[in-house]
């Protein structure tokens, strides 16, 4: 009996042991992971953080079946991603975040802060958060048909996403952009706008994610400077040579998206060569060329008139433009692609300068007096 009840005490001590050392050690994660400063906005803003959830490890450890392999939706730059279903039975997306660097707490906090308050249609809508374990967790909701990426380039994917769906889809990542540099309480700059970023829910209709890179900035500022950040064919020439991301980097990004959907080719190409390897140099020379019509995507010539796709390609032409002052704000270019949805001649919306006169107004293709903008990706 002595030895029975030694080995139950043993155990019952290892169990309280472990734990005390398990509360500890989810204590010392959440101060690390900015759990005080989450406090410290609490008390600042309480309407604010009241809709931060904060999540426990034992929560997503459970949802996640202790982060399964066979959990996993993607990796990325960020971390990687993980599906779960919480106990209430909602299907989630649990993102496991790459070491974070201590010196950007401050800013890790205030963006899922000020995240979790956006509320858009077309953008992943940010659940919560975890700060217990050693890396923070971000809990956001489930999108279940993939990525934009795949969509277009993997021929997998079980249906290949008419003229319509595409121009849908560009004007609902349009509408969230705008979103987010305009409507918020705080401007949002996204800073990683790509296809693999643009997630399709089970309409197939396009919800933003991955803002892993954003940053907020002070309704008085016109400018962030920071660290280059982003994906090679999608960066901002401007914003690489500069170190300055403002609203019309993020519009940049959208133009090479829009290019693709056009085009069905990926923004870097392993199968063309010298300044063809970029997308965004493909489709200028193209457009310079008067031969745009020969390199899109031969579902979309099917299915769309001259007009519309001309219409389209000069408005990613704007997108483009190698000056960010000279580019469309989201909200304008929102409007144009509603007028090109709606009509099959080319939009007559002032706020937007038209490029490429002669092909929008149907002349042969000859050469453009245009003036051709120069990158180098």
């Amino acid at each position: 009996m002595g030895v029975v009840f030694l080995i139950i005490f043993s155990y019952a001590l290892y169990k309280v042991i472990k734990k005390t050392k398990d509360k500890r050690r989810r204590k010392r994660f959440f101060k690390r992971n900015g759990g005080l400063l989450l406090k410290q906005q609490e008390e600042a803003h309480p309407s604010l953080v009241d809709k931060t959830i904060l999540f426990t490890s034992r929560e997503l450890d459970k949802a996640t079946d202790n982060f399964n392999e066979s959990r996993i939706l993607g990796r990325g730059g960020q971390g990687t991603v993980y599906k779960g279903m919480l106990v209430d039975g909602r299907i989630v997306a649990v993102k496991k975040s790459k070491i974070i660097d201590e010196s950007q707490l401050q800013q890790f906090i205030n963006e899922v802060v000020i995240l979790s308050q956006v509320n858009h249609r077309n953008v992943v809508k940010l659940l919560g958060c975890c700060l217990e374990t050693e890396v923070p967790l971000l809990v956001s909701e489930f999108v279940p048909n993939g990525t934009l990426y795949e969509c277009l380039h993997k021929e997998t994917f079980e249906f290949p996403i008419s003229l319509k769906m595409r121009l849908q889809i560009a004007a609902e990542v349009a509408g969230a952009l705008a979103y987010l540099h305009s409507a918020t309480s705080i401007p949002i700059y996204h800073r990683d706008i790509k296809t693999t970023n643009i997630l399709l829910d089970d309409k197939y209709k396009a919800k933003v994610s991955d803002f892993g890179t954003s940053r907020m900035i002070s309704i008085d500022q016109t400018h962030l400077t920071t660290l280059v950040k982003g994906t090679f064919g999608y960066l901002d020439p401007e914003y690489f040579r500069s170190s300055q991301f403002t609203e019309k980097s993020d519009v940049y990004s959208f133009g090479v998206v829009l290019v693709e959907l056009l085009t069905g080719e990926k923004p870097i190409s392993l199968t063309r060569f010298g300044e063809h390897r970029s997308l965004v140099m493909y489709f200028m020379l193209a457009m310079e060329e008067g031969r745009v019509m020969s390199i899109f995507d031969a579902l979309v010539i099917r299915e769309g008139s001259r007009d519309k796709l001309l219409s389209t390609a000069n408005l990613a032409m704007q997108c483009l433009n190698i000056n960010g002052k000279d580019r469309p704000t989201m909200k304008e270019v929102v409007v144009e692609l509603e007028t090109i949805q709606t009509s099959h001649i080319p939009s007559t919306t002032q706020t937007i300068p038209m490029i490429y006169g002669e092909e929008l107004s149907l002349q042969p293709y000859g050469e453009s007096t245009s003036t051709f903008f120069s990158i180098t990706q």
